[in-house]
């Protein structure tokens, strides 16, 4: 071959080479636009961007493995840590805005904020799922493509006190001073959060629904957290002693932080026993119910909170309106998703696995 075609041939291999690029460019993008622009619409994998409210949480580490278990071969997710702040959450979503995401799943710092997210999102025409903490039912209102992934929280506080009562009754040595009512006392999460002041006040009143007479010793918050509610309890032992027949606890973290504490004043040996029971059924809580060190616990269920979540998104991202048919769960009122809770005990552990 004649040398002086050689650098013309290399030239026409690198323009074909360069058309093809650009091709395969527009044809493969996976979400650098919103559905509307073309992003998920367009047949190509969705990109969401996913807001968690901190990533030191035990539960919701267990539903962002879900979001991402659930996410693969359907969506591309961005999981970010808003490190329990909501103007750092609210940076996160003005970034999610500005990459064009097809949709963003957002697990609010403050549910009273999600107005502001549900603006944002509106603006930029992205649609937006909340997830395990429930915005306000007018802010839900303000844009048909909001929904909500959740679990209702007075269902897992009427099932903790369920769990509580029926041990009550099976073992009356339980009434320590013999009056006939429960002496309790109360773990609660972060003031004002939904699922703290339904998850208390519900545990409560399936025990009068019960029959049940019940005493307050005391009740302080733990803001969710196992260490806080292991000092908050042996606050509460020194103070009360052996004044106190049971420990709720709004989720498994401060229950299981009441154990130590419990474990500390001699408890759970020598047939010194108090029943605690918590939320959420965790690995660490279901170990505890294995060594005998928890009563009960109400299954938050993460794997399928998760699932639904990326569900709902994903088919928003493509433009479709979310239904049983494309996202595989009830949708109630057009926008709600509701996931179960499930009551938890040494005997059902393989239930909550």
């Amino acid at each position: 071959m004649n040398k002086k075609w050689i650098p013309m041939m290399v030239v026409g291999a690198l323009a074909v080479t360069a058309l093809s690029a650009c091709g395969n460019s527009d044809n493969n993008s996976n979400g650098g636009g919103n559905a509307a622009n073309g992003g998920g619409a367009s047949g190509s994998v969705p990109k969401i961007g996913v807001a968690i409210y901190k990533f030191d949480d035990t539960f919701m580490t267990g539903v962002r493995n879900a979001i991402t278990d659930a996410a693969k071969g359907v969506a591309t997710v961005d999981i970010v840590d808003s490190q329990n702040a909501q103007p750092t959450q609210n940076d996160k979503v003005d970034l999610f805005v500005t990459k064009k995401y097809d949709a963003m799943a957002i697990n609010p710092v403050d549910r009273t904020a999600a107005s502001v997210i549900i603006d944002k999102a509106k603006a930029a025409d992205i649609p937006v799922v909340f997830l395990n903490r429930e915005p306000l039912a007018d802010d839900m209102k303000k844009w048909d493509k909001v929904y909500y992934v959740g679990a209702k929280a007075e269902q897992s506080g009427t099932m903790e006190g369920e769990l509580l009562a029926d041990y009550w009754k099976a073992h009356p040595e339980m009434d320590k001073n013999k009056d006939g009512k429960l002496q309790y006392v109360m773990l609660t999460g972060e003031p004002g959060h939904q699922d703290a002041v339904l998850r208390t006040k519900f545990s409560i009143q399936a025990l009068q629904d019960a029959g049940i007479q019940v005493e307050k010793i005391a009740e302080d918050t733990a803001m969710w957290d196992r260490v806080k509610a292991q000092d908050k309890m042996q606050t509460f032992l020194s103070a009360n002693g052996d004044k106190i027949e049971a420990v709720l606890a709004n989720n498994d973290d401060m229950a299981l932080g009441a154990i130590e504490a419990l474990k500390a004043a001699g408890y759970f040996k020598d047939n010194k026993f108090m029943p605690v029971v918590g939320v959420d059924a965790t690995a660490a809580a279901q170990q505890a119910l294995s060594d005998g060190t928890l009563l009960g616990t109400v299954l938050n269920d993460a794997k399928n909170q998760g699932k639904a979540t990326v569900a709902v998104a994903s088919v928003l991202a493509k433009g479709e309106t979310p239904t049983k048919e494309n996202v595989g769960y009830d949708i109630t009122d057009g926008k709600y998703v509701w996931i179960t809770y499930k009551k938890i005990t040494k005997d059902n552990m393989s239930e909550a696995k």
